[in-house]
C-alpha cells in the first residue's frame, strides 16, 4: 500500500493489481484513470458514499464498485459533536485571544450557548446520525429528521420526528447535514433555505461541501443570519487561503479529517 497523488504513481503501484482500495476522499478513480488499471476487477472505498468515483466508467470497464460505510461512523459522529460546541461554545476564538493577548477581556468571549434540551435537525439518517443521536441522549435534545428514504416505523423507533427540510429548517437549534452527494443534494441549502433558519441556529457539515451553496452560506454568516457554522467539507477542495469563510470568526473549520 502507499500514498498515490497522481496519475503516474497509480500506474506503478496498482497497474497490476486485481482490486483496489482506496481511502477516503482520493480523486484518483477517475473516467481517464481507468485505462490504467487493466487488470483491475473491484474498487473498495473506505467511508461513505462513491461520489468520489466514477462508477459509470468503472462500470462500463467491467469493475465492480463498493464502500464501506461502517468505517468512519463513530469517529464522524465524534467530531460532528465537537463542531456543535467549538462553534456554540466559541472554543476557537477564546483559544485564538488567549494565544494573542494572554487573557483576554472574558466579558468580550463569555459563551451563553448551552446543548441541553436543543432541537437538533438531521438531514440525512444514516449511520452517522444515528449515532450522534445515541451519544447525545444525555443532553435531552429533540431530534428533528429529513431523509425521504427512511420509515416512519424507524424514525419513530429511534426516538426521532420526521419532518419535511423547510419544517426542520425553521424549528431548529442545530442543522447537522448527513447526506450524500447526489444530484438531489448537490446545492440543497442554499440562501431560501438558510434564510429559514433561526438567527441563533448553528449550522454544521460533516458529509459533503456541494451540499451547501458557499457563496449563499458566507452572505448568511457574514449578515448575522444564522449564528455560526462548523465545516469539515467544502464545495472545492483542498481550499485556499483566499476562501472567504476563514476570515469570519462564527465559523470553525477543520480539512476533511473526521474520519
Amino acid at each position: 500500500f502507499g500514498i498515490c497523488e497522481d496519475r503516474d504513481e497509480l500506474a506503478a503501484m496498482a497497474g497490476d493489481a486485481d482490486v483496489v482500495w482506496i481511502y477516503g476522499g482520493s480523486r484518483l478513480a477517475s473516467r481517464q484513470n481507468m485505462p490504467l488499471l487493466p487488470r483491475c476487477r473491484g474498487i473498495i472505498r473506505s467511508g461513505s458514499g462513491v461520489d468520489r468515483i466514477d462508477v459509470d466508467a468503472a462500470s462500463e470497464a467491467g469493475i465492480v464498485v463498493i464502500n464501506v460505510p461502517h468505517a468512519h461512523h463513530d469517529a464522524v459522529s465524534d467530531h460532528t459533536i465537537a463542531l456543535m460546541f467549538a462553534v456554540g461554545r466559541r472554543i476557537v476564538s477564546q483559544d485564538a485571544a488567549m494565544r494573542s493577548t494572554g487573557w483576554p477581556r472574558r466579558r468580550d468571549l463569555l459563551p451563553t450557548w448551552s446543548l441541553r434540551r436543543k432541537t437538533i435537525g438531521l438531514i440525512g439518517f444514516g449511520l452517522i446520525p444515528r449515532y450522534v443521536v445515541r451519544k447525545l441522549q444525555g443532553f435531552e435534545p429533540t431530534f428533528l429528521v429529513y431523509d425521504p428514504f427512511v420509515d416512519p416505523t424507524t424514525l419513530a423507533e429511534t426516538g426521532v420526528e420526521g419532518c419535511e427540510l423547510d419544517d426542520l429548517l425553521a424549528r431548529s437549534d442545530i442543522v447537522s447535514i448527513h447526506t450524500p452527494l447526489t444530484a438531489e443534494t448537490h446545492g440543497l441549502i442554499g440562501e431560501r433555505e438558510l434564510g429559514l433558519m433561526q438567527s441563533s441556529a448553528i449550522l454544521i457539515n460533516t458529509a459533503r461541501g456541494p451540499v451547501i451553496q458557499e457563496a449563499a452560506l458566507v452572505q448568511a454568516l457574514t449578515e448575522h443570519q444564522i449564528l455560526g457554522a462548523g465545516l469539515e467539507v467544502f464545495e472545492e477542495e483542498p481550499i485556499t487561503v483566499e476562501n472567504p469563510l476563514l476570515p469570519l470568526e462564527n465559523v470553525v473549520v477543520t480539512p476533511h479529517t473526521a474520519g
